[in-house]
């Protein structure tokens, strides 16, 4: 089956946007997936197709009305529809490697961009949405953190990256960072590349590699490397499960 993805918001021309190239762009082009941009704005109430309104006790910006959402929602996700139905907010999970396989293997995504201070709540718990956040910051709106999640999933799909095992080496496949990369020239403004990289032997590079990670891992993302998956077995002398 075709990955399919959908989103909804109030700017559609946003996309495909970068989707359009390299990897996302092709694998576009080739039908491994599709996308569909929903204007939520097509569903606004009156004249003006208004889609928010002033918030219920008070307090600065605008809402998102739950009317106006769930019409959106029907528009885009017929009955039956297995995609899980995402809102992205800096409320929610944190987007990791981990959920982004999950989605990957599944039959698409339905993404939900919010504007404003964000979304009535009624909707979202009336939709089972599930919250997803790219990062412990705010932007204008969801389309970026939309852009960023179809990008992590797209590239997963089959045939999409020429070498399956450049998604099983590289940062947090292994709930570890990934290890430098050097290519030619062998010195560069007086800057050698690792005798190891060089030397022909395999298991020892592949040693230098998981030691460099693991190195990396500790020194810049220490709440990565205390995770129960590592924290005391690594410091124990044992590798990762």
């Amino acid at each position: 089956m075709m990955w399919r993805a959908s989103v909804l918001t109030l700017f559609p021309e946003m996309f495909p946007g970068p989707l359009a190239h390299s990897l996302a762009g092709r694998a576009l082009r080739e039908g491994r997936w599709s996308l569909a941009a929903e204007d939520i704005r097509a569903h606004g109430e009156g004249r003006h197709r208004t889609v928010d309104d002033t918030p219920f006790g008070g307090g600065a910006g605008m809402v998102m009305r739950p009317d106006v959402v769930d019409r959106a929602i029907a528009a885009a996700v017929p009955e039956g529809d297995p995609r899980p139905l995402i809102y992205l907010t800096p409320r929610g999970r944190l987007l990791d490697q981990a959920l982004v396989r999950e989605l990957a293997a599944g039959p698409g995504v339905v993404l939900l961009c919010g504007r404003y201070e964000g979304v009535d709540q009624r909707v979202i718990e009336a939709r089972a949405m599930r919250e997803v956040s790219i990062g412990d910051y705010v932007l204008s709106g969801g389309e970026v953190a939309a852009l960023v999640l179809l990008d992590a999933c797209v590239r997963l799909l089959p045939g999409v990256m020429g070498a399956a095992e450049s998604a099983e080496e590289e940062s947090h496949a292994a709930g570890l960072l990934e290890y430098p990369h050097y290519t030619r020239p062998a010195e560069w403004q007086g800057r050698a590349v690792p005798p190891v990289l060089l030397s022909g032997h395999h298991a020892e590079v592949a040693r230098w590699r998981r030691e460099q990670a693991e190195a990396a891992t500790r020194e810049r993302r220490p709440d990565l490397w205390n995770r129960p998956r590592f924290g005391t077995r690594m410091d124990a002398g044992c590798g990762p499960a």
